[in-house]
């Protein structure tokens, strides 16, 4: 198929990528959204989401808008488009408000292919006056589940994105996401106004994974027997930051090599471990699941959970990190029993009652400093160890009562806003690079390429930006801006990571503060039954195959079972109906009846070949049949 502008979709993709064919479902994905219909597709993890709206945006006239929530997967992906000598821009909230302005300009005049932003971005007056003005091909909205209000990930923000559609009735948008049920998948066409309903669906089937849930009493036991089983690259996931600091550190202890992620820690260190993670200097990655969105390793061959996610689909999207490469993986979740008392605790953590809600509210404006009435669209950063020593309250069941806030529209909390560092150039150019050796000039000449005004004013700087232009490290950059700044050559405020809050309407006296029934029943509700469903996966009782199982909740029927899970393989040494073993009992005794034969010599044509261990061990323990050395004899005989 031909595009608009009379190009051919699989010659963009071996001109820019060097790819000779696509994969999946993508020719079909991008043939609809290149011929203007909305579209939901639904690609598991490492099904190629991106090649999607890359290829047929760059057939079209015009801009495709990504809206996505995570700032790392921008940076990423401009980043790669622009090795491809592809142009394109992403706007994050702590650029300068003039380098907004200039990427929108440019926008407007047709500087780019994709402009990356958002969902909150949709809330900028300016942003929305600019964007009426830019030609607008079609709006791509990734991680598309986040719009579902009963979902297992929504965010507010995403309900914004369907009143851009009012700017550009025409304009078609395609929804990309990992994991939706077919509920799920009727209401992101429903949020997004879909003209027709249009779900274009990749099989979730990994013939190549291998499911597999593990009793242990002891985790870290079970830790180290799936990694001394299973060779190679691993990621372990578990809920807390302190855990994986400590898993990695016994695992090293122990002679592995491991490191760890946690969206807490300073991005220097984020991205170092990282890269040394995927260059394969540390075979494991022990990890919250802040880890892995957008983190392109093909030969990940086991995916380890230490503890039990909440949902079919946040497991489903992890487990699937592993062989993305097609060879065989395997993805263990391990339990020690006690799942049902830990999810009742997280329902209590993360459902806390009115009162508890209306107390935290109460206290976030005198610990913020805003007054009752005061304080809409008010910003400020939240310092979550000092309110909770300040008024004795649990991170846990805190964060549950800042959630529900925010779902119900009295706050904005985000927990992961990372605040750019700042910079501004004391001297002149002349008396800065005399004080520079190689690898300073080369990365200031990076920074003055990229940042205007910095001689003037503090400007945003993206550390991770002037290192791939660099080659130096995160490391290297900080220190050659800190070795600057004691020369008061520069001025230098690093960026630091603190979660902030906003007001996003006046505040009000505690007992106005309500939570609607669609934020706090249905969503407790929902929470039950997706929790509900995970325990069922993990039950050890199953007798279902897990593949079969996670490809139901989906909406989708395998049409065998899969052969290489647990439940599988327990299936293939357990004993088969009685018949089955009695007629292989007489089978071998009319065979040994001709005289003494090697049980690999046996004829089996007709008889599961699988039953035979199994059979001859009974036969002997029933004194039917001896051993002479490799040769088996009828005691009859």
């Amino acid at each position: 198929m031909k595009s608009e502008e009379g190009l051919d979709f699989l010659s963009i993709l071996r001109q820019y990528w060097g790819y000779s064919g696509f994969r999946g479902i993508q020719r079909e994905v991008i043939e609809s959204i290149g011929a203007g219909r909305d579209t939901l597709a639904l690609m598991p993890t490492g099904g190629g989401k991106s090649i999607t709206f890359q290829v047929p945006a760059l057939a079209k006239k015009g801009i495709c808008i990504v809206i996505t929530p995570l700032i790392s997967l921008m940076k990423d992906q401009v980043e790669a488009l622009k090795k491809h000598n592809i142009k394109a821009a992403y706007i994050t909230s702590y650029m300068e408000h003039e380098t907004v302005l200039t990427i929108l300009d440019n926008s407007i005049f047709g500087a780019y292919k994709f402009l990356y932003i958002s969902p909150e971005r949709l809330s900028s007056r300016i942003f929305l006056d600019k964007l009426r003005r830019i030609k607008v091909s079609f709006i791509t909205v990734d991680e598309a589940h986040c719009i579902c209000q009963w979902g297992y990930d929504f965010r507010p923000s995403y309900l914004n994105i369907a009143d851009i559609r009012d700017f550009f009735p025409q304009t078609p948008v395609l929804a990309l996401t990992a994991t939706a049920t077919p509920a799920v998948a009727r209401d992101i066409q429903q949020k997004l106004r879909f003209r027709a309903e249009n779900v274009l669906k990749m099989s979730f089937e990994r013939k190549n994974l291998a499911y597999i849930v593990r009793r242990e009493d002891s985790i870290q036991n079970g830790i180290l027997l799936a990694l001394d089983a299973i060779p190679g690259s691993c990621i372990i996931y578990t809920r807390s930051r302190v855990k994986c600091y400590e898993i990695a550190k016994q695992l090293n202890e122990q002679g592995y090599e491991a490191t760890y992620y946690h969206a807490g820690l300073p991005s220097v260190n984020k991205n170092e471990n990282q890269e040394r993670w995927r260059r394969g200097e540390k075979r494991i990655m022990v990890a919250t699941n802040a880890f892995g969105m957008g983190i392109d390793k093909p030969d990940v061959r086991l995916v380890l959970h230490a503890d039990m996610p909440d949902s079919i689909e946040s497991y489903f999207q992890e487990a699937g990190r592993a062989g993305r490469d097609g060879e065989k993986s395997y993805a263990i979740l391990l339990t020690d029993g006690s799942e049902r008392q830990r999810v009742a605790r997280r329902m209590m953590q993360q459902f806390p009652s009115l009162d508890y809600v209306r107390g935290v509210y109460e206290l976030l404006g005198c610990f913020l400093g805003i007054a009752v009435g005061d304080g809409q669209d008010v910003t400020r950063e939240f310092n979550i160890d000092k309110f909770c020593s300040t008024y004795g309250y649990y991170p846990t069941s805190l964060l549950g009562a800042l959630d529900l806030l925010d779902k119900a529209g009295y706050i904005s909390y985000r927990s992961e806003d990372e605040a750019s560092s700042r910079l501004r150039i004391n001297v002149s150019r002349n008396e800065l690079f005399q004080a520079l050796d190689a690898d300073g000039e080369r990365l200031m000449l990076s920074v003055l390429r990229h940042y205007g005004g910095i001689f003037v004013d503090y400007v945003y700087i993206d550390e991770d930006l002037l290192s791939r232009e660099t080659n130096l490290s995160a490391d290297e950059i900080y220190q050659i801006f800190l070795r600057l700044s004691k020369l008061n050559d520069i001025s230098f405020i690093p960026r630091k990571h603190l979660p902030h809050i906003t007001f996003c309407r006046r505040r009000v006296d505690k007992e106005k503060v309500n939570l609607p029934h669609q934020v706090y029943e249905e969503r407790r509700s929902q929470y039950e039954q997706r929790v509900k469903a995970m325990l069922q996966y993990a039950a050890e009782e199953s007798d279902c195959c897990r593949s079969r199982m996670l490809l139901h909740y989906f909406g989708e029927e395998a049409e065998k079972d899969c052969g290489i899970c647990d439940v599988c393989e327990m299936r293939k040494q357990r004993p088969q109906s009685e018949d089955a073993h009695v007629a292989l009992r007489l089978h071998i005794l009319r065979q040994l009846q001709q005289g003494p034969c090697n049980a690999y010599d046996l004829d089996l044509s007709g008889f599961d070949a699988s039953l035979l261990e199994f059979v001859i061990d009974n036969m002997r323990a029933a004194g039917e049949i001896s051993l002479d050395g490799p040769l088996l004899i009828a005691k009859s005989s």
